[in-house]
């Protein structure tokens, strides 16, 4: 039985994927590699250390990694500054009602601790999660199923009781690998991802929250 649900943030909770395609492929252009933003996709659910060192090995990048994710990050800051902390459509009364059916609920994120917590708390839905987790805080990043099964640990939950919403290939890789069962996100404002999922929506409105529980009987 499903007991424990577990969101990815960024594309799930958080409408700011943007950020990330925009400021990395503004600033590739900056360097003369006139990449398209859909080159950012593969990066799609992992953490910028990766995407960065991946980048700078390809493509012969002259600065330190660390010197890129500050300027991806003042530049992401920027624009989240100017147009505020977005919730992706209907999650926020999803959130709330999974609360209130009785499900423990944590977060499982590439991103940065921080910015979990400053993104929840301007969403109004940081006290809903017992738990917030950061790439940052495990071995391996996704798709290695290290954040998700550490998630689970701390809710106190076994892997085959949660499930996981996703939005990229890397994550649901990474929900999988946990042993978990993983409901894609299909943002339709974005392109198709190639999910590792059991099942896959479109909009949060489509999912029975009484239907939930039993999940793992078709796993």
């Amino acid at each position: 039985m499903i007991t424990t649900i577990i969101f990815d943030m960024d594309g799930v909770l958080v409408d700011s994927e943007y950020t990330f395609l925009r400021s990395k492929t503004e600033m590739l252009h900056a360097e003369g590699h006139l990449k398209e933003e859909s080159y950012q996709y593969q990066f799609m659910g992992t953490t910028a250390d990766f995407m960065w060192q991946t980048m700078k090995e390809e493509l012969q990048l002259p600065r330190s990694v660390d010197e890129y994710i500050e300027e991806m990050n003042h530049r992401r800051e920027e624009m989240m500054q100017q147009d505020g902390v977005r919730a992706i459509a209907h999650v926020q009364e999803f959130v709330k009602k999974l609360a209130a059916a009785g499900f423990e609920l944590g977060v499982a994120s590439s991103s940065r601790k921080s910015e979990i917590e400053h993104n929840l708390t301007e969403l109004g839905l940081k006290s809903y999660f017992s738990q917030l987790v950061s790439s940052e805080e495990v071995v391996h990043s996704k798709p290695a199923p290290d954040v998700f099964l550490r998630t689970a640990e701390l809710l106190g939950a076994a892997p085959e009781n949660c499930l996981v919403f996703e939005d990229t290939r890397n994550g649901s890789k990474a929900a999988k690998a946990a042993g978990m069962y993983c409901i894609g996100f299909a943002n339709p404002e974005y392109p198709v991802q190639d999910l590792v999922a059991d099942e896959i929506i479109q909009d949060f409105r489509e999912i029975n929250i009484a239907d939930l529980r039993n999940k793992r009987e078709h796993f």
